[in-house]
């Protein structure tokens, strides 16, 4: 079975004595199963079509029993968290459920059989679901209470009286996304609503089964060896079961992908049908992981985020102590710059919303003829060809922007395990938003900056490196050399004009990229305000909310080791040589000099004539002639591979302007777009090799020596470079 290679970004760590557990979930794909009491193979179809069964049932008890509470008094209930005796509710939601004897109200459809174990994973659903809206609950209550005058624009007085009303933990954007709901239904309505319940109508539910809420008289799950995994569940044989003969035990073996590690621990996974017709298996796996902390980094890297220009980086360290401390830096500027890739998913956007725009398009023609006319059936069909073209495009989208955002990345986690970063600082997301401009909104709404984020949370815990999100307000408008006001420009010799790219400050003259700038304001004050951190129970992600402003000093990079260094080094450290006479026999002749391997054509002959002599294949067969031809000024160039004109003489690779076997010459020059064949000697340039993107670049990953800048003490002069740092090899995902 071949496994699908993507990782969902839910990372979990909790601390233990110098280490970590990392909960990542990978999907995998089943193909095929067996039929445990006769044997039988189930080919794919068979089995979706039983997964499907479970699936179906499964989300319509769900969706029942959420619509059947959806009311403000069950939510006063769950969100008080004892039963009808004071006791406290438990943690697992199917437990709680049924303490409050909410399923019993929900029956299951007449005549259908459904064991006690699938009710479990149907009411852990519904909890989930209920406890979700709970969350959201909170938040619309707390704005209806302080609802301003003006909803786009609070006083302080009126954001201090909201924050002290929200839950823990509630970002800016949802306090933002949650507004504008309030004020599209006052809009509508002429009136505030009376709560969420009012707002919004019950959430539909996912064709999923949650098997994690069942035990072994439902579900078991074996691991047989390195990458492949056995599981045993029990799947309805028909739509509506009747007893429990119409349920039967399926054994699938899964492909484990190779990003789950041959010592980690799986969980029982959630299976989900798809709408291509395959089985998704979301396998949670958990494996030890170095332990992290949350203070006490003195080198750091921090990113800032761009459209393009995905991730922008820079190097800095913390120097000094109490009043003392400062933040310096090299300057060097790390970029993952994916202009050409940002630009394909922007044209596969449009395409997405002109296909949709022409379906809706067929569909309103089609609902306005009727079903007699004779042009109905025609639209109808024009309308389900666009809505296949469309989940394609759609495909298309989330496969590039999953590839570049685990690419971004695997790049990220790199240079800071290249550079000996103990940290990484990034913005924080929910404090993003752009406004004024449509083109941007569309533009940053697209972005995978949160796959992104959640991908580089995954692979720097594998690294034992930390992850903290800071404040992103101000970080573009202040100059991180003396915190004064910056000016934005298009370039650097256009500062007259008003523009974004470039930023310029008057005070002490710095001129400089604006993510740039931003990274090393974002990573002073990750550094400077790292004893604010704290880290959330849900999700363990930790986050610094207290912005302390500091200024970033530009230091010289030491210099290259010289051979007067080097020689003092070694005087210094070797030990000295033994006085007296020498013990040790030396060599009575010297070294006899080896022939010199023969050049040119019919070396491999030569070689055979002559065994002693040694030959290397290094060296290529081009005689040397001149460039240019001073009488007719034609350029000659060496005798070898012809790369201008097309293969005269059969036999040669093709390649080069040389067309490819069993294509003509008059195909290759029709064409607009000139292909290369397979065995061309044009070879992948290193940015593909390094990224997985030919036409995607980024900074190159290697090792600095981390002892830049000034000491700890008060002298300024940069110290003498040592011996290069050289990392562990890395060979993660």
């Amino acid at each position: 079975m071949r496994p699908l290679l993507k990782v969902a970004g839910h990372v979990r760590e909790s601390e233990v004595v110098g280490m970590a557990k990392l909960m990542a979930t990978a999907t995998c794909t089943a193909f095929a199963g067996v039929l445990e009491a006769t044997g039988e193979r189930i080919g794919q179809r068979g089995l979706l079509e039983r997964v499907g069964f479970l699936a179906r049932l499964g989300r319509t008890l769900t969706g029942a029993l959420v619509a059947a509470r959806w009311d403000e008094n069950s939510f006063d209930v769950l969100a008080a968290g004892v039963d009808e005796r004071g006791e406290v509710l438990p943690s697992k939601g199917w437990m709680a459920l049924r303490r409050l004897n909410w399923p019993k109200t929900v029956p299951p459809p007449a005549g259908v059989y459904v064991p006690d174990r699938v009710r479990r994973g149907v009411e852990e659903y519904a909890a989930r679901t209920l406890r979700l809206a709970l969350h959201r609950r909170g938040i619309v209550a707390a704005v209806l209470a302080t609802w301003p005058a003006d909803p786009g624009r609070r006083t302080e007085a009126e954001w201090t009286l909201l924050r002290a009303l929200l839950p823990a933990g509630v970002s800016g954007a949802e306090i933002r996304n949650r507004t504008r709901q309030i004020g599209a239904y006052v809009a509508g309505h002429g009136q505030l609503p009376a709560g969420l319940c009012v707002l919004e109508g019950p959430p539909q539910v996912a064709p999923l089964v949650l098997l994690a809420a069942m035990d072994r008289q439902q579900v078991t799950l074996a691991r047989v060896d390195a990458v492949t995994a056995r599981l045993r569940v029990k799947l309805p044989l028909c739509a509506a079961p009747v007893t429990g003969r119409d349920w039967a035990w399926h054994v699938i073996d899964i492909r484990l992908p190779g990003i789950i590690a041959p010592d980690a621990v799986l969980h029982t996974p959630t299976l989900r049908p798809t709408r291509t017709g395959r089985i998704a298996l979301d396998l949670p796996h958990s494996r030890p992981a170095p332990a992290t902390k949350a203070t006490g980094h003195t080198l750091a890297l921090g990113f800032d985020w761009g459209v393009n220009t995905l991730l922008t980086g820079t190097l800095a360290r913390l120097t000094g102590k109490g009043q003392t401390q400062r933040v310096v830096t090299d300057g060097r500027p790390l970029v993952f710059d994916a202009t050409t890739v940002s630009a394909a998913l922007h044209r596969l956007r449009g395409l997405r919303e002109s296909l949709a725009a022409k379906r809706d398009h067929y569909r309103a023609l089609a609902d306005g003829l009727g079903s007699p006319h004779l042009r109905w059936p025609e639209h109808l069909d024009r309308a389900r060809v666009l809505e296949v073209e469309h989940g394609r495009v759609c495909a298309r989208i989330r496969q590039l922007n999953a590839a570049l955002a685990w690419a971004a990345a695997r790049w990220a986690v790199d240079q800071a395990v290249a550079l000996g970063a103990s940290v990484i600082y990034l913005e924080d997301l929910t404090t993003l938003e752009a406004r004024g401009h449509r083109r941007g909104n569309a533009r940053l709404s697209g972005q995978v900056r949160g796959t992104v984020a959640e991908a580089i949370r995954h692979l720097a815990t594998k690294a034992g490196v930390a992850v903290v999100t800071v404040p992103a307000r101000g970080t573009s408008r202040l100059c991180p050399g003396c915190l004064a006001t910056l000016t934005h420009h298009p370039a650097p010799d256009r500062l007259s004009e008003r523009g974004w790219k470039w930023a310029h400050c008057t005070g002490c003259g710095l001129s400089m990229d604006r993510d740039h700038a931003a990274a090393r304001r974002i990573v002073s004050r990750g550094l400077l305000a790292q004893t604010h951190t704290t880290t959330e129970r849900a999700t363990h992600a930790r986050t610094i909310r207290t912005t302390i402003e500091g200024t970033v000093r530009l230091v010289k990079r030491p210099k290259k080791t010289t051979r007067r260094l080097r020689r003092q080094h070694h005087a210094e450290h070797t030990p000295p040589r033994p006085r007296g006479t020498k013990t040790t026999p030396g060599k009575g002749h010297p070294t006899p000099t080896r022939p010199a391997a023969p050049r040119g054509r019919g070396t491999r002959r030569a070689a055979e004539q002559a065994p002693g002599q040694k030959t290397s294949r290094r060296m290529p067969d081009v005689r040397t002639v001149p460039a240019t031809t001073p009488t007719t000024g034609a350029v000659q160039r060496p005798a070898g591979h012809d790369t201008t004109t097309p293969a005269a003489v059969p036999g040669l690779a093709s390649g080069h302007g040389v067309p490819a076997h069993g294509r003509p010459e008059e195909d290759l020059l029709r064409s607009s777009r000139v292909r290369l064949s397979h065995r061309t000697c044009r070879r992948r340039t290193r940015a593909a090799e390094r990224t997985g993107f030919h036409h995607l670049h980024a900074t190159a990953v290697h090792p600095l020596t981390p002892r830049f800048g000034p000491p700890d003490s008060d002298r300024t002069r940069p110290r003498r470079a040592r011996k290069a740092w050289k990392p562990q090899a890395h060979t993660e995902f």
